[in-house]
């Protein structure tokens, strides 16, 4: 295709469109003035008004700019993760304090006031219990590895065939490099020491402590501050209006489920730590605790608290029977709770589908690892809030949702 410059050639409108088109880096860079020849004898002329329209038509560039912008934001919130996740933790704690802060206000409690009194006190008890679990922990840290060999001097009589089968095909890759007369070296890296790996392990997590909590101090003390700077840049009253009502949603939402699953988390930690005291399990509180933080976590916290407690009866108790009666306890105080007790509470509150927890779950976890898998669900639930009360997204929202009694009806009658 060839252009050629004729002022003439180009009619008023056209020109005029091209000059008033609003510039940006997506618009094309086209010549009002220019005109376009067939590229070959018989082919129809170019239209640089259809082309023009085509290229500024936001489907046509709408897909690649959704796929760019998913792309840079997974990015972003991968390679930032240790920038963001005490950030979000921060912010969903001010959304569970928020509530109790405003109490406070009403008894005449100045907000940074009852900030200071609302951090000291967590930062108290997270104080207490640590240094109350600090033992006990540490001595079964430090008879972790016998207690692995003990469990599977136990379990060997279960896992023997896969022991043997493991063994043959051992034998075979042995012979097989055998016959080829070449020796192998083996390369035995040394990695950091347990010491080393733990106190780097203290050192992050106090740090990060150390941010979550100031954050979430300025954040309660400031109260209603970043809402009412919104209201009052947004230029629209409608806006106004939706913002007010996302931000109350979304904290009152995630309020709720911080509450009652933390209540119902530490209902069921206490009744696991009682009943492993009565079957005469040591340290029974320190299981109970970790019952407590695994249960934040959908579906793998219970699976992995399984694991552990299976391994700590197995090298505890001398009887396999009794052994595991450990796990089989918390086994069932779990199902009672995740089937009776989880639904009947937080049925009305948290309308998210089992798919998408476990979606979600599975996606945070790649994120962020094991604080994204504690992240998961409220992130979801306040992604959901925000889904509902904007038009565009309002489909998203739907396929997060459970599925009502209308919908399953009509379900069947179909």
């Amino acid at each position: 295709m060839t252009a050629d410059h004729d002022p003439g050639a180009v009619p008023d409108a056209l020109d005029r469109a091209f000059r008033t088109r609003e510039s940006s880096s997506l618009a094309p860079a086209v010549d009002a003035r220019a005109t376009a020849a067939p590229a070959g004898p018989g082919a129809p002329t170019p239209d640089l008004t259809r082309t023009g329209d085509a290229i500024d038509q936001h489907r046509s560039r709408s897909v690649e700019v959704t796929l760019i912008t998913v792309l840079a934001v997974l990015y972003t919130m991968y390679f930032a993760r240790s920038f963001l996740i005490p950030i979000v933790f921060a912010t969903l704690l001010n959304f569970l304090l928020s509530p109790l802060i405003r109490r406070m206000a009403k008894r005449r409690v100045k907000p940074p006031i009852g900030a200071a009194i609302v951090v000291l006190v967590l930062l108290t008890g997270i104080g207490w219990g640590t240094y109350e679990l600090a033992t006990p922990a540490q001595r079964w840290a430090s008879i972790a590895p016998q207690s692995f060999a003990k469990a599977q001097d136990k379990l060997r009589g279960i896992i023997k065939p896969m022991q043997q089968v493991s063994r043959n095909v051992e034998q075979a890759a042995n012979a097989v490099g055998s016959s080829s007369g070449k020796s192998k070296e083996v390369v035995v890296q040394s990695g950091p020491s347990m010491t080393s790996r733990v106190f780097g392990t203290t050192q992050r997590i106090v740090a990060a402590l150390f941010e979550i909590f100031i954050l979430l101090y300025f954040l309660l003390a400031g109260g209603d501050l970043f809402l009412q700077k919104l209201i009052k840049v947004l230029p629209n009253v409608s806006d106004k209006a939706k913002a007010v009502e996302i931000a109350r949603a979304t904290e009152a939402t995630v309020s709720a489920y911080l509450t009652t699953t933390f209540l119902v988390n530490l209902v069921e930690g206490a009744m696991v730590a009682l009943v492993l005291w009565m079957l005469g399990m040591p340290s029974a509180v320190l299981w109970g605790v970790l019952v407590f933080f695994l249960e934040f976590v959908p579906y793998l916290g219970a699976a992995a608290a399984v694991v552990v407690l299976g391994l700590a009866g197995l090298t505890t108790f001398d009887e396999v029977g009794r052994a595991l009666l450990i796990p089989g306890s918390f086994l069932a105080i779990n199902i009672l709770q995740a089937n009776l007790v989880s639904p009947w509470l937080l049925g009305h509150r948290l309308t998210l589908n089992p798919v998408a927890i476990f979606a979600g779950l599975a996606f945070f976890y790649w994120l962020w690892g094991v604080p994204g898998a504690f992240l998961a669900v409220p992130l979801l639930a306040t992604f959901k809030i925000f889904c509902d009360n904007i038009q565009s997204l309002a489909a998203i929202g739907e396929f997060l949702g459970q599925r009502d009694e209308d919908e399953r009806r009509q379900s069947a009658r179909a």
